[in-house]
């Protein structure tokens, strides 16, 4: 057998069995906060039922202005070491000042993440961009939606700060939040794609609230962002969150398998 022949039989075998142009899937996990209403064993019993092994760890109880113990994030840590679930994330909320800067740090590193989500401003983010390239970390600037003004909604506000930065800074992109602020989320991920680290998978009933609503159903336009993220061969989380109060297990497993058709 010739060379040119044994490539091509190669070349003929890759396009029958489906690898030759074939698509990489989206990385499907959940953001912790889905689960504030549990337990973190009763949590984690959740994960391990919808075989989810990559999580954002965004609960309220581990987010810095609850000025949790170093201690809590290594027993989860080895909670989820145990179920075979892996910590992708570390969502901080708001980064102040050097402490903040500090112990952002030292929590990612006990949850065993190289990937940081939260929001900053002013000159503390200079200090974020050298601290976190340092520490071989990512950070995620995450855009929110709240009564009262909020520095990054759209997603301009976003690239204004971040293109200053070097590539360690990036974008979380909540896709629930901007239509919450009133923008739409394909071109959000259109002019966020050079930037996007994290997204945050959620459907929203309209704009001006954040009524949660089962994906699909609202105006996120989730299949269409999911197939914006195909385009972009994006390679990070997509964190699935649901932030409802009361019995939502059900409701989570539905959506959870109608993200990952998408995927």
């Amino acid at each position: 057998m010739t060379r040119r022949t044994f490539h091509k039989l190669v070349a003929l075998g890759a396009a029958g069995s489906g690898i030759a142009g074939a698509q990489s899937r989206l990385r499907i996990g959940i953001g912790c906060y889905t689960y504030h209403g549990l337990s973190i064993d009763g949590m984690i019993e959740q994960l391990k039922a919808l075989k989810i092994d990559e999580i954002e760890m965004s609960r309220g109880e581990f987010m810095l202005f609850s000025k949790p113990p170093l201690e809590r994030f290594e027993s989860f840590r080895r909670k989820i070491d145990e179920a075979g679930i892996r910590c992708v994330s570390y969502y901080t909320a708001t980064i102040k000042d050097n402490a903040d800067l500090d112990n952002s740090v030292r929590f990612a590193k006990a949850l065993g993440c190289a990937h940081i989500t939260g929001d900053a401003t002013g000159e503390i983010l200079g200090r974020m961009d050298k601290r976190f390239t340092d520490e071989g970390l990512t950070f995620g600037l995450h855009n929110h939606f709240f009564k009262q003004k909020f520095a990054y909604e759209s997603p301009e506000d976003i690239v204004r700060v971040i293109e200053k930065l070097s590539r360690t800074m990036g974008c979380t992109l909540d896709i629930g939040h901007i239509v919450s602020c009133g923008y739409d989320t394909v071109d959000a991920v259109r002019k966020l794609g050079p930037y996007l680290q994290l997204v945050h998978l959620k459907d929203i009933q309209g704009a001006g609230a954040e009524v949660n609503v089962p994906l699909g159903t609202g105006l996120a336009k989730v299949p269409q962002v999911m197939e914006e993220l195909h385009k972009l061969n994006f390679k990070g989380l997509v964190a699935f969150e649901y932030e409802k109060e009361g019995q939502i297990n059900d409701d989570v497993a539905r959506q959870v398998a109608y993200a990952r058709k998408l995927a």
